[in-house]
This record gives structure tokens, sequence and C-alpha cells, in this order.
């Protein structure tokens, strides 16, 4: 987790530098994606890192870096989890508690985004949030934390696990429920076609349904 750790520290201070808000939409987005791409080089570099000093010496066969025709069926599986999966998900919440689970503040992050982007910086957005995101998050995750975890525990409880940390980790308590659930489905296809394929097209699918949501 030394890799997160630097991540976020390198991000905070990028942020610093470059003057970024308190806030998503009080940060230019071009601030914000120096900011992520200084962060995920921090990401990269412990990868590589943890490769060459305790796995094979190569990222490629260490995380499953590839792909296969089949893997284009996790676009599908992406935009139905995030029109599907997690509407099922919040239903019973949002009735139990219909002030706070709104569809409103469940789309309040990717609403502030699209925002505080204008003109160019839109394709930017969607680049960091559809391309970036996805590809970085599931290298970290499914391929360095699930990957090394699989090989010592029960695959299911793994799942679960980095599942949980992938939701907590991005710091909205309120999308908690949805990414845990989210998580589950990357992590079952990281584990069933063991390659990072799928499970990158699955969330690219599911960052793009909900940008397009909250347009």
């Amino acid at each position: 987790m030394g890799a997160w750790v630097a991540a976020q520290i390198v991000s905070v201070i990028v942020l610093a530098v470059l003057g970024g808000g308190d806030s998503i939409s009080d940060t230019p987005i071009g601030v914000l994606a120096v900011a992520l791409m200084a962060g995920w080089s921090a990401y990269l570099a412990g990868m590589w890192f943890a490769s060459k000093r305790a796995g094979s010496g190569s990222p490629v066969a260490d995380y499953g870096i590839s792909i296969a025709p089949i893997d284009a069926v996790g676009l599908g599986i992406g935009v139905l989890s995030q029109l599907v999966l997690v509407r099922v998900v919040y239903l019973p919440l949002e009735a139990m508690w219909p002030d706070t689970f709104t569809d409103d503040r469940l789309q309040e992050n990717a609403k502030d985004l699209i925002d505080t982007a204008g003109g160019a910086s839109i394709v930017l957005l969607f680049a960091i949030v559809v391309l970036g995101a996805p590809i970085v998050e599931e290298l970290f995750y499914r391929g360095l934390l699930q990957r090394s975890l699989a090989a010592r525990f029960n695959d299911g409880l793994v799942v679960v696990g980095v599942a949980l940390v992938f939701a907590f980790i991005h710091f909205r308590p309120i999308e908690y429920p949805g990414l845990f659930a989210f998580g589950l489905v990357l992590g079952f296809t990281a584990i069933r076609t063991d390659r990072l394929g799928m499970p990158i097209l699955t969330h690219i699918g599911f960052n793009l349904t909900g940008l397009l949501l909250a347009w």
C-alpha cells in the first residue's frame, strides 16, 4: 500500500502547487488532470518496483495485463452495472433514507466535474475519467492487490476484501454501497478471466455511463 500512500501525497502536493481548490468544483480540470497523472505515476512506479522485487520481473505477467476479443463484453457489463446493479443496490436504501440516498447526491461528484469542465477540457475530463482512471485503478486493485492476495487466500474472500478497499478509497460514503457492488463485479471478471482486459473494459463502460447520466 506504499504506492497508494505515495500517490495521495504526490497528488496533494501537485494540487497545492498548481492552486487546486478545496473541492472538485473549485479545481480546474487541467489542474485536476495533472494531479491525477502525478498520483497515477506513483501507483505505476510502485507496481513496477513490486514486480521487480517480489514478482517475476515482468509486470505484464505478474498483473495479468492482456486482452482478448471476448473482453469487449465487459463494456456491456459496465453499462448494465451502472444502469441496473447500482439502481437495485440503492432501492432499499432510498426507501429507508429518502433524504440521504437521492439521485442528485449520488451524481453530485460527476455533475461537479462536468460543470467545472468546458470546451476542450470536456475531452480531457472524459480522458481521465473514462480511460485513465479505469486503467490505473484496475492495474492496482485487481492487478497488484487482488492477484497477489488470491495467490495466498480464498478467491471469494479476496474479491470481497478488495471490493471493500476499492469502495472506501473513493472517500464518498454515499457511494460506498454502489462501488462495493461494482467492485465485486470487477473482481469476479478478473478472477474468472485471469487477466485485466475485461475488468478494465467493464470499468470504462461503467464510468462512461455515469458521466453521460450526469450530463
